[in-house]
């Protein structure tokens, strides 16, 4: 038997330039970004805080490249 794929966390769309939606996993600490280009993106052991604070940012985008991308864990979907 095969133990079952985690379930990737459900994301909802948000109003940016950069993102098209985020999505989070409080027990796995995975953060998921789909990017207007079409890639979708995990981060992993993402806090959070990290999560909250982006969600509540005056800009996501902006966020998301100075507190995100490029410091945690990354898989690309």
């Amino acid at each position: 038997m095969t133990a079952a794929r985690p379930q990737p966390p459900a994301r909802r769309r948000v109003d940016s330039s950069v993102l098209v939606s985020v999505g989070y996993d409080r027990l796995r600490l995975v953060l998921e970004i789909e990017l207007v280009n079409g890639h979708v993106y995990q981060y992993l052991d993402v806090p959070e805080e990290v999560h909250t604070a982006l969600i509540e940012a005056p800009s996501l985008g902006a966020f998301f490249n100075r507190e995100i991308r490029d410091r945690y864990p990354t898989r690309k979907l």
